[in-house]
C-alpha cells in the first residue's frame, strides 16, 4: 500500500463539504470543497480559521478550525491515533476518516510497534466503503468524493456493471498483506479471506477458464483457514462462504465433465454447519445466498448422479412398465439433447437441446398424469425445471425458470403433485437485484398456469397432503 507522504504539520478533515475560502471569514469566496478524511498541511492560524494547503486539490486557503483535527506524527502520538482508528473502524459512514487516521498511525508508529491491526482495519473500512458506493442511492456525490479521498492513500477500487448497476469492490491489496503477516490473528485472517472471496466481486465478463481457476483459488484460500479462534459470527460466515465457493467449484467440474459429487457434498456439509442465529441481521443475506447457490447444484451430490456430459452416453429413465424412456445424450460440443421416447412404439414424443447441465438423477415421473420433470442448470447458480406434459394429446417440454428478471441466482424445484386437481407443487427461490425471495406454488399441469402462491407451504392445502416425500427430506427451501 502506497501511503501519502504525510508531513509533520497536518490536519485531517472530519466533516463533509468543508469549504476552503480565500479569506478567513464565512462570506469569502469558496475556493474548493474538502471531504471527510482529506489531509491538509497547516501553514498558519487566524481567529477561527486555519491557513491550509490541500495537495490533493492543489489549492490553499482558509478552513474553519472545527472542520479539522490536527495530528502529530510522532511515536508518542501513535497510541492516540490507534485509539481513534479503533473507534472509527466499526463506525459506518466514517470509512474515509478512519482510513486517513490509519495512514497517520502507520506513519507515526515505530517499526517495532507495528502490528497487523491497522492493515486489517483499513481493509474492512475500504470494503465497507465500496459496498456503500455500490448501493449509495442519493448519496452518490459524497460517496464518490470519499472514494477520491481514500485513493490518495493507495486504496484502490475495482468497478464493473452487474444487473444494470455499478458494482464497486475493494481490490484487496491489504487483505493479501494480512494473510502474509506472522502476527495476524485467526479473526484477521478470516476477515481477509472473506474479503477476497466475495462472489459479488467477481467480474461477470470473466471467461470460463479464468473463472474456473479463480474458483479453485478461492476454495484453496478458504480451506487454509482453521475454524478455531474465531467468533461464532465469523465462523458461520466462513462456512457459508465455503459453501458458496464449493457450489461454484461443483458447477465448473460438472461443466468440464469431471466428477463433481464430492465438491457438491462438501458444499452441503459446509452449509449445514452454519448456525444462522450467529449471523444476526447484518449477515443473513450471506447465508441465504449460500443456500440458493448450494440448492442450485444439489443434484450433483445425489447418489449416482453424474452430469450427462460426464457420462458421455445416454441416460435412461425406464418406468411406467417400460412404456417410456427419458434419454439425455451429448450432441454438439457442450450441448445435450433430452428426449422423451415411447419405448413400445420406438418413437420420440418430445425433444429439446440445451447447453446447460442436465441432472439425470433429478428426473421424476408423475405417474398419475403422466408427466416427467427434470432439472437443468444453464448457469452456475441458476437451475430450471423442465416439464414434459401433454396438451391435446401432444407432448410438449416447457421450461420453468426461478424468476423473470436477469439471472443472478435461483432455482425452481418440483415438490409434489396433487392428482385430484392435477396441479404441480413447486418451490422457487431467487436472488434478483440483490434481494432474496422464496415462494411456494400450485400450478396447473396442462398449461402451467399459476393457481395459488404463498410464502410458506403450510398456507397451501395441497402441500400438506401431496408434497413429495423425497423433496421434503432433501430440500433446502425449508431453511
Amino acid at each position: 500500500m502506497m501511503l501519502l507522504a504525510l508531513i509533520s504539520s497536518l490536519a485531517i478533515v472530519v466533516s463533509d463539504h468543508a469549504s476552503v475560502r480565500s479569506m478567513p471569514r464565512s462570506t469569502a469566496t469558496e475556493l474548493t470543497t474538502l471531504w471527510q478524511g482529506d489531509v491538509v498541511e497547516v501553514r498558519g492560524e487566524q481567529a477561527e480559521y486555519l491557513k491550509v494547503y490541500s495537495y490533493r486539490r492543489e489549492r490553499g486557503g482558509y478552513l474553519r478550525s472545527e472542520a479539522v483535527r490536527q495530528v502529530a506524527l510522532t511515536d508518542s502520538e501513535a497510541p492516540q491515533l490507534l485509539a481513534v482508528l479503533r473507534f472509527l473502524r466499526n463506525s459506518p459512514g466514517s470509512e474515509a476518516l478512519g482510513i486517513s487516521y490509519a495512514a497517520a498511525y502507520l506513519k507515526a508508529v515505530p517499526p517495532r510497534g507495528l502490528t497487523t491491526e491497522a492493515f486489517d482495519a483499513i481493509g474492512q473500512m475500504a470494503e465497507r466503503l465500496a459496498d456503500t458506493a455500490s448501493g449509495n442511492g442519493s448519496q452518490s456525490a459524497s460517496v464518490a468524493a470519499r472514494l477520491e479521498v481514500v485513493s490518495q492513500f493507495g486504496v484502490r477500487m475495482r468497478s464493473f456493471e452487474r444487473d444494470g448497476r455499478m458494482q464497486v469492490c475493494y481490490d484487496g491489496e491489504l487483505y493479501h498483506n494480512v494473510l502474509t503477516q506472522p502476527d495476524a490473528t485467526a479473526e484477521q485472517r478470516a476477515h481477509a479471506a472473506l474479503g477476497l472471496t466475495r462472489p459479488d466481486c467477481i467480474d461477470p465478463e470473466l471467461g470460463p477458464t479464468a473463472r474456473a481457476a479463480l474458483d479453485d483459488e478461492r476454495a484453496v484460500l478458504l480451506d487454509r483457514l482453521a475454524d478455531t479462534g474465531l467468533t461464532p459470527l465469523t465462523k458461520s460466515r466462513l462456512r457459508a462462504r465455503r459453501a458458496a465457493v464449493w457450489s461454484a467449484v461443483t458447477y465448473e467440474q460438472a461443466r468440464r465433465a469431471q466428477p463433481s459429487a464430492a465438491a457438491a457434498q462438501r458444499a452441503l456439509a459446509e452449509l449445514t454447519a452454519v448456525r444462522p442465529a450467529d449471523l444476526g441481521e447484518s449477515h443473513q443475506g450471506e447465508y441465504v445466498d449460500a443456500v440458493v447457490r448450494v440448492s442450485a447444484i444439489r443434484w450433483a451430490g445425489a447418489a449416482g448422479s453424474p452430469s450427462v456430459a460426464l457420462m458421455g452416453t445416454a441416460a435412461f429413465l425406464t418406468q411406467w412398465g417400460g412404456a417410456f424412456a427419458l434419454t439425455a445424450t451429448p450432441a454438439a460440443p457442450g450441448q445435450t439433447c433430452v428426449a422423451l421416447e415411447d419405448s413400445r412404439r420406438k418413437t420420440t414424443l418430445a425433444r429439446r437441446c440445451t447447453y446447460g447441465i442436465v441432472w439425470p438423477a433429478s428426473a421424476q415421473l408423475i405417474q398419475q398424469a403422466p408427466a416427467v420433470v427434470l432439472s437443468v442448470q444453464p448457469l452456475e447458480s441458476w437451475r430450471e425445471l423442465w416439464v414434459f406434459h401433454q396438451i391435446g394429446g401432444k407432448w410438449l417440454i416447457d421450461v420453468l425458470s426461478p424468476g423473470l428478471d436477469e439471472p443472478d441466482a435461483g432455482y425452481v424445484d418440483f415438490a409434489g403433485f396433487a392428482p385430484a386437481t392435477s396441479r404441480i407443487l413447486l418451490v422457487r427461490e431467487v436472488k434478483e437485484r440483490n434481494r432474496f425471495r422464496r415462494w411456494f406454488e400450485e400450478v396447473r399441469l396442462d398449461d402451467l398456469v399459476l393457481v395459488r402462491q404463498a410464502s410458506a407451504p403450510e398456507l397451501l392445502r395441497d402441500f400438506g397432503r401431496w408434497q413429495d416425500v423425497k423433496w421434503r427430506r432433501e430440500t433446502l427451501a425449508l431453511h
